[in-house]
């Protein structure tokens, strides 16, 4: 990715607008705080914006204020716009907030999460460029420009920018769209939004009234241009489908222009931080969840779910393995069919190719964990640690009820309850006796038919 950081010195303040009531989410969560790729859309905001290293970040909400200030913590302001009387009343909002800030102000949009870091500092550089515009306007051209704002311009200045509500025919012919960002100087935009009046259709106090307001003493507002994806908002959930669906397509791009291959690419779910490796194979319906690190050489069979994990170079995943928080696969380490791992390593080597639970445990390089085995973790109050050594073969249908310790190189027998730890090199088995009744088999069959024929 190009460097995002703009070059233009000036502090800047970005003001991220979220006091939507959202009513079309049909959610009881805060807009804003709905996940793409498994992080809040504000939050994915507030992270391209932070690459620009602002001065200061400002959240006006309306309703859901405890929700959004427990997701931002310290990380930025968050201010109640009450009542909600148009984009133009939220960013004055932030005003007492900023306190005496005397830089620029990025105005954002929590529910327009995709923009990024390189666009919001080619606004701020064209800002600060030598016409030195009153303001700059991001503008973007939709497939189908619908209900937008329209961008009257003229070789990227603007002329007149008017609300579709408010617009003549002829101007909403226009393909430019006002996508609402915008950047301003903190002392232009306090004073021009001060003479913001409400007489429109909606009798709200439109942010984008500035550019006119500032044209009127003689000062001329710039217009640069988006790629729509990139300013594609959020009001339902159908348009969080939609804007999800682009950032996996694009992520996806990524992923195999890094160097790995995807056999069925539309079908990789990727989260907001996985980090791919190079020469890995990735095959149909694997998906990924936060905090999920992969090595080089990986090969990650069908339909497995990996979240939280480290998996190490040379490793192989799946098919149907589910790797939970806290796994950790080691090199050329194998975690086969319908296994799954919490909280585990499996060192260098080691195999767990069949109908297996690991959680809590440590598994040491070369060991071999047989089919159906299991680490009794809990009790139901409490988590115990599993210990297995190098090179230890556990055979199948084991349960290891921990706290347990496998020695390195030892055996546990199939079918084994063990309950105590077993030495290095030593046997362990834990089953009762078999027992040969001959002809009981036989006999059983041939009373049950009896019973079943008088009955």
């Amino acid at each position: 990715m190009a460097d995002p950081k703009s070059t233009q010195t000036r502090p800047f303040a970005a003001v991220i607008l979220a006091a939507g009531k959202g009513t079309r989410m049909k959610s009881d969560l805060h807009k804003v705080l709905h996940p793409i790729a498994g992080r809040p859309m504000l939050s994915h905001l507030m992270a391209s914006a932070d690459l620009l290293g602002p001065a200061a970040k400002v959240v006006v909400v309306g309703a859901g204020r405890d929700q959004v200030e427990r997701q931002v913590a310290d990380a930025a302001k968050v201010v109640v716009q009450e009542p909600q009387l148009g984009t133009g009343h939220a960013v004055q909002q932030a005003e007492a907030a900023l306190g005496d800030f005397d830089g620029d102000v990025l105005v954002l949009y929590g529910d327009v999460p995709l923009v990024r870091a390189e666009t919001m500092a080619r606004m701020l550089d064209r800002l600060n460029a030598d016409d030195r515009p009153a303001s700059v306007v991001l503008g973007f051209r939709p497939t189908d420009p619908l209900a937008y704002g329209r961008i009257i311009a003229e070789d990227g200045v603007v002329a007149k920018m008017v609300e579709f509500k408010d617009a003549s025919p002829a101007e909403r012919a226009v393909t430019l769209c006002n996508s609402g960002l915008m950047a301003v100087r903190g002392r232009d935009l306090w004073a021009l939004l001060a003479r913001v009046g409400n007489d429109n259709a909606a009798g709200e106090y439109y942010l984008p009234d500035i550019v006119m307001l500032a044209a009127a003493d003689g000062r001329r507002s710039a217009v640069i241009e988006a790629e729509a994806w990139e300013v594609a908002g959020v009001n339902s959930r159908a348009e969080l489908a939609g804007v999800e669906a682009e950032w996996q397509q694009r992520r996806r791009a990524q992923a195999m222009a890094d160097g790995a291959t995807l056999i069925a690419p539309e079908t990789v779910w990727f989260a907001h931080d996985t980090a791919i490796g190079r020469d890995v194979v990735i095959e149909p319906q694997v998906f990924f969840g936060p905090g999920v690190s992969i090595g080089d050489r990986v090969t990650i069979h069908g339909f497995s779910h990996i979240e939280g994990a480290t998996v190490r170079n040379g490793a192989q995943i799946g098919p149907y393995a589910r790797l939970r928080p806290g796994a950790d696969v080691g090199e050329k380490a194998k975690v086969g069919n319908f296994v799954e791992m919490k909280k585990a390593r499996l060192g260098t080597g080691a195999k767990a190719n069949h109908l297996t639970y690991l959680g809590d445990a440590d598994v040491g390089e070369g060991a071999n964990i047989g089919a159906g085995t299991i680490t009794c973790n809990y009790d139901g109050y409490f988590k115990y640690p599993t210990k297995i050594g190098a090179g230890a073969f556990i055979g199948s249908n084991s349960a290891l009820v921990a706290p347990v310790a496998i020695g390195d190189g030892a055996i546990v027998g199939a079918g084994s309850v063990v309950t105590r730890d077993v030495p290095a090199d030593a046997l362990g088995v834990a089953r009762g006796a078999q027992e040969i009744k001959t002809g009981w088999a036989a006999r059983f069959r041939a009373a049950m038919a009896a019973k079943k024929k008088a009955g």
